[in-house]
């Protein structure tokens, strides 16, 4: 159920296990990469951190190169980016491995090139689930309507496997509910934060810059970012708390960056020219559901993606992590048996841990943070105050920058910055080097 970039991958690793994987999708295909109704990030900015790339790489080879053959922008960060964090910019003479930047059409439209090649895929557009067959604890199939011609009539597939790949807005849970069975807990952490994308023509930020990051912080809670797409388009998403959204008409959109911290951005928007309106957004909440807690006995279903783990999109994972959990599923399959459902679903959840606990940690400390996951005992306070002070290193200690980078980009998990030896003497032994306020030059 669902085929966007998650159900895309997992109808990938599935196939290979399968006689038949059927993809069922609400929306039509468009013929080329053209934003599409149900998938509302279609239009704003996305990020291939490292991670995802890797991820990817392993999952379908060709890909990758076929991106950057047709024109995904790919750069290093700081390296190619102004990046201001902790009240300054970071160093540029420390450049991390590459990032790429193709818009979510442009990616997901090469991504199905290559996934409905594949004899073993058939994909069934303009069909959308409407619920599960089965018990609770044994999921047999679905049922869907079609969408198209006015069609309303009821229809059941039958599946050894049914996996939800819906995104934020999975019924799932209430399906379950409606067999007799419990949802799954979820932990929750949501801020209210709010944000609005926009597309510009125009020459790059600066003569050896190709964009800006404003990290978003508790003290200074408006974030930009400025990223090159394909086809010399600039993606410009800002973003701002639950009363401070970015308005969505192009002059407000330029205006409300003359509130960010430094004047670049505002300087370089209020060059460029808009194509189109800015489209908001306003579903950021982190949630994780549960189901790696149903037991041992359930079978037949398997969630993953943005159904399984939501995650605040102000922070770019959300592509990654869609990458991530598809290897953990064809890693968990590699021996050729077939473990539990239970078990491909733990290991699926824990791809994502990683990017969760990042983004919780961030919304944790914004004013006004609300939920269940919500991260503010003893113990996390201390922790919180040993991060502000690893953060006002990393703009110009190349050993912390790295390895804060490395935990942003998913490549290390974040307890590496409390357990690096080389780490906690600089963070608590050194005094932080403040770098210049003017653009940092490479």
């Amino acid at each position: 159920m669902g085929g966007s970039v998650a159900g895309l991958l997992a109808a990938h690793v599935l196939a290979r296990h399968a006689e038949r994987v059927t993809v069922l999708e609400r929306d039509r295909y468009e013929d080329g990469p053209e934003p599409r109704a149900g998938v509302p990030q279609s239009r704003h900015t996305h990020v291939l951190l490292a991670s995802g790339m890797n991820a990817l790489s392993e999952l379908l080879p060709g890909l990758l190169p076929e991106l950057q053959g047709a024109g995904a922008p790919r750069l290093a960060v700081p390296g190619d980016l102004g990046v201001w964090q902790a009240g300054q910019w970071i160093s540029r003479r420390n450049p991390s491995a590459p990032v790429m930047t193709p818009s979510r059409p442009f990616l997901e439209h090469r991504l199905r090139r290559h996934v409905l090649a594949d004899p073993r895929i058939r994909v069934r557009t303009s069909t959308e689930a409407t619920g599960l067959l089965g018990r609770s604890d044994h999921v047999t199939g679905v049922t869907v309507r079609a969408r198209r011609d006015g069609h309303q009539g009821r229809q059941e597939f039958v599946a050894d496997l049914v996996l939800d790949a819906t995104g934020r807005s999975s019924r799932t849970p209430q399906w379950l509910a409606d067999l007799g069975g419990s949802p799954p807990a979820e932990d929750v952490v949501e801020t209210g934060r709010a944000y609005a994308t926009g597309v510009f023509h125009g020459d790059g930020p600066a003569e050896d810059l190709r964009g800006f990051y404003i990290v978003p912080e508790a003290g200074q809670p408006l974030g930009a970012i400025v990223l090159p797409a394909e086809n010399d388009r600039w993606m410009v998403t800002l973003s701002g708390p639950r009363d401070l959204a970015p308005p969505t008409d192009p002059e407000g959109f330029v205006d409300f960056a003359d509130g960010l911290p430094h004047g670049a951005p505002h300087k370089w928007l209020s060059t460029a020219h808009a194509v189109g309106r800015p489209l908001g957004y306003r579903h950021t909440t982190n949630r994780r559901r549960r189901y790696d807690r149903r037991g041992r006995d359930c079978a037949g279903l398997l969630v993953v993606g943005d159904a399984l783990c939501a995650l605040n999109p102000v922070y770019g994972q959300g592509l990654s992590v869609a990458a991530m959990n598809a290897v953990a599923l064809a890693r968990a399959l590699a021996d050729g048996r077939t473990p539990p459902v239970h078990a491909l679903q733990r290991a699926v959840l824990r791809s994502s841990r990683a990017a969760w606990e990042v983004a919780t940690g961030a919304d944790s400390t914004m004013p006004g943070a609300v939920g269940n996951a919500v991260r503010g005992g003893p113990v996390d306070r201390l922790l919180f105050r040993y991060l502000d002070r690893l953060r006002a290193h990393v703009p110009s200690d190349p050993v912390v920058c790295s390895a804060n980078r490395d935990v942003l980009f998913l490549l290390t998990p974040p307890r590496s910055l409390v357990t690096s030896p080389r780490v906690l003497r600089r963070v608590l032994l050194r005094s932080a080097v403040p770098t210049p306020r003017d653009l940092p030059t490479p």
